[in-house]
């Protein structure tokens, strides 16, 4: 097993949809993380699934920043910003809406002390079906995310930000009656390789979940092996658990479920898609809690810590037997468990409390200079 490298295991606050946020810092502390990646999704935004709004993102002072630093201090915590949408395709009018929101978290970023404080903010790219369907279709998506997030990179770089973002393809982000379950510009190493050519600029990265390539048969250990490690900021630790089913068998394991007359695929005696997410033949988990799953996480810790990966392990609770249950006490417990399992591979052995996390600086002083709130038109 490599050196440990004393990562934080923090908690993503989606799962916590139900508290209020003194009630999720209460938690987490319970649980025994030392960090929170808050969810500030719009309120009024259109995707449903694994959602939370943590922050009031239209009234944030840095008055308001000096009280969620002094609070996360007094815990002993500290924390991120995340919101994952489609900035790139949908319907014209929430995209800009997505882009405007994304601007806001960058600004609370910013109050709160931005790089300084190792606060990011996560998000989507997303995907632009019309340009997709097109020849040249994955050139153009490209095009489109330069054209749209070069400005706000820049405006998150001269605020001293770094954008974060996620890979998941996001199969189940339109209807099963879709050919493509591909959704998210970065849901594959090769994208993020172009986009980083494409904007070399320092200020954006990636929160690297390796249970979306475990279902796209691609294994996470290959995946770090071949990523530039100074991009990585962040890793989510949620797992895949590959089912071996008919459906499997029916549809082989390259393309999605297609949604075909329900009368007609029970004549045939095929398999169809249960829900938009039931595509790819796989159970979201947690690692260490109800079973195994489909990666080698020791592998993964070690090769992480062999390439200088310092920051946090972000536990995002989407698993089948613990967060889909909607009881408090299951979602805790799949939390606590996914940290006693990452504790021997990411901290130090302890005589008299085992293996323990090493507690970092508290977060500093932010600034007490306001900015205005920015708009994707005036960039």
């Amino acid at each position: 097993m490599a050196n440990k490298s004393n990562n934080p295991i923090w908690v993503m606050s989606s799962a916590f949809d139900q508290l209020t946020l003194p009630e999720l810092v209460d938690t987490t502390v319970r649980i025994g993380a030392q960090g929170i990646d808050l969810c500030v999704f719009r309120r009024d935004g259109t995707r449903q699934d694994h959602t939370a709004t943590h922050l009031n993102y239209d009234h944030f002072t840095p008055d308001t920043a000096k009280e969620l630093i002094d609070r996360f201090n007094a815990a002993h915590l500290r924390l991120s910003l995340g919101a994952f949408e489609n900035m790139i395709g949908g319907d014209p009018a929430e995209r800009i809406k997505n882009q405007n929101h994304l601007l806001k978290l960058i600004r609370i970023a910013h109050l709160l002390g931005g790089d300084e404080n190792d606060v990011k903010v996560g998000t989507f790219v997303g995907y632009n079906h019309e340009l997709g369907v097109q020849q040249d279709g994955f050139q153009k998506n490209l095009d489109e995310y330069r054209r749209v997030f070069a400005p706000i990179i820049r405006y998150a770089e001269d605020l001293g930000v770094t954008i974060l973002y996620e890979n998941c393809p996001m199969e189940g982000w339109r209807p099963a009656s879709y050919t493509t379950t591909y959704n998210n510009l970065p849901g594959v190493l090769a994208a993020r390789k172009l986009m980083y050519a494409l904007i070399p600029s320092e200020a954006h990265g990636e929160i690297y979940d390796p249970s979306h390539d475990v279902w796209q048969h691609t294994d996470p250990v290959d995946v770090i092996a071949q990523t530039d490690i100074s991009r990585v900021h962040r890793v989510h630790v949620k797992a895949t658990r590959n089912l071996k089913t008919k459906a499997r068998v029916d549809w082989g394991g390259m393309y999605p479920m297609q949604l075909v007359d329900p009368g007609l695929a029970d004549t045939a005696g095929v398999s169809i898609p249960a829900s938009d997410w039931d595509r790819h033949h796989y159970e979201a988990m947690l690692p260490g809690f109800g079973g195994s799953d489909s990666m080698d996480w020791r592998a993964f810790v070690d090769l992480l810590a062999e390439k200088g990966f310092t920051g946090p392990y972000e536990i995002e609770n989407e698993a089948r037997n613990s967060k889909d249950t909607g009881n408090m006490a299951a979602i805790v417990q799949g939390f606590e468990a996914s940290i006693k399992f990452l504790a021997p591979m990411v901290w130090e052995l302890q005589d008299d409390t085992g293996y323990t996390y090493r507690q970092r600086s508290p977060l500093k002083s932010a600034t007490s200079r306001d900015i205005p709130i920015r708009t994707i038109d005036k960039l």
